[in-house]
């Protein structure tokens, strides 16, 4: 080192070119301005250039590297390089560097030799245990070149995943929400392709008429921003010149892209002029039905209110790309809404209250309405209706529940038929108890009544034999004819029911007051009949026991009968109720009726009002004339 030299760099390297590329070396002294020390021009074999630095300074050291000298001829010479072997630099500032980066190590299983320290592939990271590297989790993807640590692997927003890389974050256009305790699922792949929207026309105030145009990829490729605006200002020569106008033209890829558009008016423009081409939207935010993401807003509120229960989809997007009105860079927010009347494509539109797409210059609203933007069918989205039973067959059909706000998804079931009964199981049931109660009475009331007639016709024999003075009754009054059987006096062997178990206590209860009552009725019989009619068989007892089954079978007869009324009261209960009901309708539907000839009253006296007023005006004005 001389006594004027505080520093030497010294870097070996070579360039590979097939056009007119050129390597520049420049150095920054205290930050203040940029100078080129030595530039390279074509390809260079390997070699070794040496530079001291004469100042004691900070000095910054640049590289650059350019292709070719035409702007559109960059992507044809993209195999063209320059290698950097080895840089050395002396009279460092503590030392020849001022950090150490992590390094990883060469994985156990590895057979190489030579260095410890390997580049990790994409999308690893460096595992602050072990110094290996170590694939980031699923939707990850690594923030910057910072890859020491698991924390270098970043989550993905909601509603995006990552690719393979774990480069970038992206949506593969579908989306999934849950609310209600039911899953939508959204299928916006129609809406992939990149769309286009016109804004304007404005003017400048010059009078020269311009328009803005919007490119927009809502998904993507896998991440890679598919709008593209181009600029072709440049192509503003004479209608006489015949070059190739590509080869002006620069473009701009973003998901948004925003391009400045001047229709051709005939003033020399072979084709409308579009400038000003920027990005809006370089990096997917993610995707939810909330309005705020990561400090963005998607402010609903700019747009009419759905008209339909189907959430809408808000896509984030950011351009990390500063401007003097926006130190943090523009937004876009794109909403996604489901509309069944809207075309698969959809329709793009902005806030009327921002004409431009944004209202700050520094946040752009868009709104896609789409029936690709409803949720995916599913069994919920339909209902059955079961047909009347023909012939013992019931049809069922299956419609989609209006408005039908859901798409592709599942189909609906074929119409199906089944077997069924013309006259339901409960009717069934109803009417088998209605015919048998009705039968039950019947039966009983034609034996009570045969029963009751037999024992008047053996009562009226008995009196007609009493009231003859002192003679003998008849054989057939109290004693049994030939062939007769004692039915109410037969003592049964089995054990009796629980209706003899009433008639017994019945007859010990009254046979004291029917015997009473039946002397009384006999008042002049008193000559020798108590000695005679034992011996011919007249028993008052037995007597008593038949007039008291007579009372018990009349009670019974009247049971059935109250019970059959019960029943016929209860079926005119149930038919008054809905007499009643039918009524309540009809009062109903006679107000509403009441209510509209009031309303088309007032409605014509309103009329009236305004037709009499128009006249009185006209009136007045002309007196006053």
């Amino acid at each position: 080192m001389t006594g004027s030299e505080f520093g030497r760099i010294t870097f070996v390297f070579e360039t590979i070119c097939s056009a007119d590329c050129e390597l520049y070396f420049m150095m920054d002294v205290n930050r203040k301005s940029t100078t080129v020390v030595e530039s390279w021009e074509g390809s260079k074999g390997k070699q070794s250039y040496s530079h001291s630095m004469t100042r004691n300074a900070s000095v910054t050291y640049t590289w650059a590297f350019q292709r070719t000298n035409h702007a559109l001829d960059v992507r044809s010479y993209v195999s063209d390089m320059v290698k950097l072997y080895s840089i050395s630099v002396t009279n460092v500032l503590d030392g020849v560097a001022s950090a150490c980066r992590a390094c990883a190590l060469v994985p156990q299983n590895s057979q190489r030799a030579g260095s410890s320290c390997v580049p990790c592939p994409a999308g690893f990271y460096i595992d602050r245990d072990t110094n290996r590297c170590q694939e980031c989790p699923p939707d990850t993807h690594l923030a910057g070149r910072h890859t020491y640590g698991q924390d270098a692997c970043v989550a993905c927003g909601p509603g995006s995943i990552s690719n393979k890389e774990h480069s970038r974050c992206y949506s593969d256009c579908s989306f999934t929400h849950t609310e209600n305790n039911r899953t939508l699922t959204f299928d916006l792949s129609p809406l992939s392709d990149v769309a286009s929207l016109t804004i304007g026309p404005s003017f400048t105030s010059k009078g020269t008429k311009y328009l803005h145009l919007f490119n927009i990829s809502l998904c993507g490729h896998e991440g890679r921003r598919a709008a593209i605006c181009t600029d072709n200002v440049t192509d503003v020569s004479s209608k006489d010149d015949q070059s190739d106008p590509s080869q002006f033209v620069n473009s701009v890829d973003s998901f948004i892209c925003q391009s400045t558009i001047i229709p051709a008016d005939g003033r020399g423009f072979r084709m409308a002029i579009s400038s000003q081409s920027i990005g809006l939207a370089d990096t997917f935010i993610g995707a939810t039905v909330d309005a705020v993401l990561n400090g963005v807003n998607a402010e609903p509120d700019l747009f009419p209110e759905s008209s339909t229960d189907a959430p809408d989809i808000n896509f984030f997007y950011r351009s990390t790309q500063v401007t003097a009105s926006c130190e943090q860079g523009r937004s876009s927010v794109i909403t996604v809404r489901c509309n069944p009347e809207k075309p698969e494509r959809g329709e793009l539109s902005v806030p009327s209250s921002c004409p431009a797409g944004t209202c700050d210059g520094c946040l752009f609203y868009f709104l896609w309405e789409s029936s690709s933007a409803c949720p995916r069918c599913t069994e919920d989205d339909y209902h059955q209706i079961e047909g009347a039973c023909k012939g013992g067959v019931q049809e069922t059909l299956y419609v989609w529940n209006e408005p039908k706000l859901c798409t592709k998804g599942v189909s609906l079931p074929l119409r199906s038929s089944a077997p069924c009964e013309a006259i339901a199981l409960w009717l069934k049931v109803g009417v088998g108890g209605g015919a048998f109660v009705a039968v039950l009475l019947i039966s009983l009331t034609c034996y009570f009544w045969k029963k009751n007639k037999r024992l008047e016709y053996k009562y009226s024999r008995l009196v007609m034999s009493a009231n003859k003075d002192c003679e003998l009754p008849a054989a057939d009054s109290c004693g049994l004819a030939e062939g007769e059987e004692p039915d109410d006096d037969v003592v049964y062997a089995q054990k009796p029911s629980l209706l003899g178990k009433l008639r017994a206590i019945a007859n010990k209860v009254n046979a004291s007051f029917i015997q009473q009552r039946l002397v009384r009725s006999f008042p002049q019989v008193d000559c020798q009949c108590g000695t005679l009619y034992p011996q011919f068989g007249y028993n008052p007892a037995g007597l008593a026991q038949r007039l008291h089954v007579l009372r018990l079978d009349f009670v019974m007869l009247c049971l059935c009968f109250v019970l059959f009324c019960l029943v016929f009261v209860i079926l005119c209960l149930c038919f008054v109720v809905f007499c009643l009901v039918f009524v309540i309708l009809c009062l109903v539907f006679v107000i509403l009726c009441l209510g509209f000839v009031v309303f088309c009253l007032v409605f014509v006296i309103v009329c009236l009002c305004f037709v009499i007023f128009s006249r009185f005006c006209h009136f007045v004005s002309c007196f006053c004339h």
